[in-house]
């Protein structure tokens, strides 16, 4: 097996040569340990962007004000307007318990929410898709993942520094390529999910359908918002990676571990490997 250093100086960045994702799958190189780059943010953001990860995780129905507020009681001086920034860049999604008595016109939403009293009763009938940041000790990181919403198995990750869309289209692309299609593919109104290279894959898949969260609801995407928790709690802040190789060994360990031996109450105390094949 050829050295991992050796293979990443294989990679060719020409834009006129194959794309740079294509050449990590033919080197075997996780595209995260070729794009990541030590954050640009200073070491307060940093330290301010992982408590706010960890009050997010605790309660996602803070807004900005209140998490302001808990910020100073934990000793930071900051304002409002700078948490929401950071927020933003963290891709932190304030949901809501209630109903909002803003009536949010149905024009804004690019698709519907398909999920609503649907009998998920099969591997492939609805799979969710979500990203979430990941902060690291000298940087950050974000994780893009697929569950089959039936079996709870997740059946595509990546990792990156950016949110592109193509990042997310490629992510796609090797789940389907090792899962077959699903009918139906759940995410919220991101900017990565609403854009023409996401919109069109799916499209292109023809019998594939595309539903949307509404905006700020708690429970639209909640099976793969539980999967980070998880994930972030029970594994990534117990071993602190510094870097984007130490990162992707650590969740493909972790995912590895939740597909095939985690047992999960809500599908019979099995672990999600075992509900898909059991189903499919």
């Amino acid at each position: 097996m050829i050295p991992l250093s050796i293979r990443k100086k294989m990679i060719n960045k020409d834009k006129r040569s194959a794309s740079l994702s294509h050449q990590c799958d033919l080197l075997g190189i996780p595209r995260s340990t070729l794009y990541y780059t030590a954050s640009t943010k200073s070491d307060k953001d940093l330290v301010l962007m992982k408590e706010l990860d960890m009050l997010y995780l605790e309660d996602p129905t803070r807004g900005t004000r209140r998490m302001t507020k808990e910020l100073r009681k934990l000793g930071y001086n900051t304002g409002r307007y700078h948490v929401r920034t950071l927020m933003q860049i963290m891709r932190l999604k304030t949901v809501y318990c209630r109903p909002r008595t803003t009536v949010i016109d149905p024009a804004r939403y690019k698709y519907p929410y398909l999920l609503r009293n649907l009998d998920i009763c099969r591997p492939n009938q609805v799979w969710a898709l979500d990203i979430t940041y990941v902060p690291m000790q000298k940087g950050y990181m974000y994780l893009v993942a697929i569950m089959d919403i039936y079996s709870r198995l997740i059946v595509g990750w990546s990792l990156s520094n950016t949110m592109e869309a193509e990042w997310v289209v490629n992510t796609l692309k090797t789940a389907i390529s090792g899962y077959g299609k699903p009918e139906i593919i759940n995410s919220d109104q991101g900017s990565q999910f609403t854009s023409d290279a996401y919109v069109d894959y799916v499209k292109s898949l023809e019998t594939v359908k595309i539903s949307m969260d509404g905006k700020g609801r708690a429970t639209d995407n909640v099976f793969i918002e539980r999967f980070f928790r998880t994930i972030k709690y029970e594994s990534i802040y117990l071993h602190h990676p510094e870097t984007g190789q130490e990162l992707h060994e650590i969740c493909t360990q972790f995912i590895n571990y939740y597909n095939e031996k985690r047992d999960h109450s809500s599908i019979g105390d099995i672990p999600p490997i075992k509900a898909y094949r059991r189903a499919a």
